[in-house]
């Protein structure tokens, strides 16, 4: 657990983050969400010391961040960066490996580190472990970059604006392996990011921050429904916010008894890429696996319950 209490940071006169305080519990994904300036990604950092507060208290299992040597918490908590970070010279093997080997990790235990990471990535070690950085594609050297955040099992993992840089498919790819590998690891993730959409499809709860406060802080479902303030209805957009809802939904929620025509979809499919399957070929219902499917009739009336 990671408790953040009345944080705050001052550059001179101008203040980044105001009296911040919120609770991420361990093996949830918390992600923070505001526009250029907002100070999400002041208060992440103040999280590993990388800044230090100007006032309050951040405490990991307990254990005030304050009382501790900074390199060492630091090795305690991966970092992922926009841009992946990686050391161009070095190997996909020895960039992974970085922390493990300051850390006086065993050799053997190291190298089976290394693999299993790589194949949690779907990165064959045996072809991927002697590349260099140069030799893969944007998707791979973000994907290696959050494995090293990993290595060394940290108790946190924060991640700035990790998905920023890839273009829309790779992007929505690596928002899938890291969702994937969260739920396989059970690793409590801290993400910042400017991108709504991105925030309700990865979070358990969304901390939206404008000029330097903590605005709301809640299940996604929640900021959609009730937003808090006109700053982050206008971060939802109030157009999109019936589609906001449906990709917060599966399509087993709403599958029911029957048959239908054409192509079907998963059970696992949200409710919003029905939705969309339904309007691009014309059909208003859909199958989901043996006797089952989704209605268009369902989709919509869902939307339409109250908050």
């Amino acid at each position: 657990m990671i408790e953040i209490d009345n944080l705050t940071k001052a550059f001179g006169d101008t203040v980044a983050v105001d009296a911040v305080s919120m609770q991420v519990d361990s093996g949830t994904i918390t992600v923070i969400v505001g526009t250029s300036g907002s100070g999400k990604s002041t208060l992440l950092r103040m999280i590993n010391r990388l800044e230090e507060p100007s006032a309050g208290e951040v405490r990991i299992n307990g254990d005030a961040t304050r009382d501790m040597v900074p390199h060492r918490l630091r090795r305690r908590i991966g970092y992922a960066i926009q841009g992946h970070g990686l050391f161009p010279h070095h190997t996909v093997a020895r960039n992974i490996s970085a922390v493990p080997r300051l850390l006086g990790w065993p050799k053997a235990q190291i190298e089976e580190r290394v693999d299993d990471l790589l194949e949690l990535f779907s990165m064959p070690p045996a072809e991927f472990r002697q590349r260099y950085p140069s030799e893969l594609s944007g998707g791979q050297q973000q994907r290696v970059g959050v494995a090293r955040a990993l290595a060394s099992r940290p108790d946190v993992l924060l991640m700035d604006e990790p998905f920023g840089a890839l273009d829309p498919i790779i992007r929505h790819r690596a928002q899938e392996d890291l969702l994937r590998i969260q739920r396989h690891l059970g690793a409590t993730i801290i993400l910042v990011t400017h991108d709504m959409e991105e925030a309700i499809r990865l979070g358990d709860r969304v901390a939206v921050m404008d000029a330097g406060c903590l605005v709301q802080y809640a299940p996604p479902s929640e900021i959609i429904r009730k937003p808090a303030s006109d700053f982050v209805a206008e971060m939802i957009g109030d157009v999109d916010r019936p589609l906001r809802l449906l990709s917060l939904m599966k399509v087993a929620e709403l599958a029911e008894a029957g048959g239908a025509e054409g192509s079907p979809i998963a059970a696992d499919a949200t409710l919003r890429e029905a939705l969309s399957a339904c309007l691009w070929t014309g059909r208003d219902a859909l199958p989901v696996g043996q006797g089952q499917r989704i209605t268009l009739r369902a989709i919509r009336d869902r939307v339409a319950q109250p908050a």
